[in-house]
């Protein structure tokens, strides 16, 4: 057999890997959708999560996290990698989620939905926030003491009550947009955020914007936000919010 010779390509697009709840059905489709082929090398991984959404589930993932990094391309060097939990960062914490990640894969950037949720609520100034959670009690009131911990009012929280994650893939956007409703109806918010990456947020939260007049945030939003500003992707998306029109505060 005849050898061909060849040479190496080089690629300049940002690579960003990105860890997906085995759970999650609505994650993956929103990256694909916020970051085009022309615009980033996009790289996911799966994670063992459990159908159902506890703070003990939840704290489960923390042993899983490195070899779900490990997945990722080995010889890649990514610009950001996230995780992709709000409630399960919260439990098993920022600092530490980073620390895994970066224990078996190689980044200049570690983010989540929580961290990238903080940047967002700076950058935009908010310092009254609503707070909407699919999840049941256990796990949405650690999520609303976080957010009260690191100096923020939040006047009013609703959550669904839910536990199971394939149910909250299907929550329908004017239950979303009902839950926002009945928060700004009951007090003033500065901005209004829906946590969770299994929620459908994407497409509605321009348009309930409009609705209500100030900035709506979610975990899939602040994510790829966060994870195009950490990646070196600077296009402002307004389809995708308010947010977007933002830089990374300093």
């Amino acid at each position: 057999m005849e050898r061909s010779p060849y040479s190496l390509g080089t690629d300049a697009r940002p690579k960003i890997g990105v860890i997906v709840l085995e759970a999650d059905e609505t994650l993956e489709d929103d990256l694909r959708t916020v970051f085009p082929v022309s615009e980033a090398k996009l790289h996911l991984s799966r994670i063992p999560s459990d159908p159902e959404v506890t703070v003990d589930t939840l704290a489960a993932m923390e042993r899983a996290l490195p070899a779900a990094a490990r997945l990722l391309p080995t010889e890649a060097h990514f610009s950001v990698i996230g995780y992709g939990c709000t409630s399960g960062t919260n439990v098993i914490g920022e600092a530490r989620v980073a620390e895994l990640v970066k224990s078996t894969a190689h980044t200049e950037a570690v983010t989540n939905p929580l961290t990238a949720t903080f940047e967002a609520l700076r950058a935009l100034g908010v310092a009254r926030l609503g707070l909407v959670s699919p999840y049941i009690e256990e796990v949405a009131e650690p999520l609303k003491a976080t957010f009260e911990r690191r100096g923020l009012v939040v006047p009013h929280a609703v959550t669904f009550g839910e536990s199971s994650e394939s149910r909250v893939a299907c929550i329908d956007e004017n239950s979303l947009r009902n839950a926002a409703y009945r928060i700004v109806e009951k007090e003033k918010v500065d901005a209004i955020f829906m946590s969770c990456t299994n929620l459908r947020t994407l497409s509605l939260i321009a348009p309930l914007e409009a609705e209500i007049g100030i900035p709506v945030l979610s975990s899939n939003q602040t994510l790829t936000w966060h994870l195009a500003r950490l990646g070196g992707v600077t296009a402002e998306k307004p389809q995708f919010g308010r947010l977007w029109t933002k830089p990374l505060p300093l």
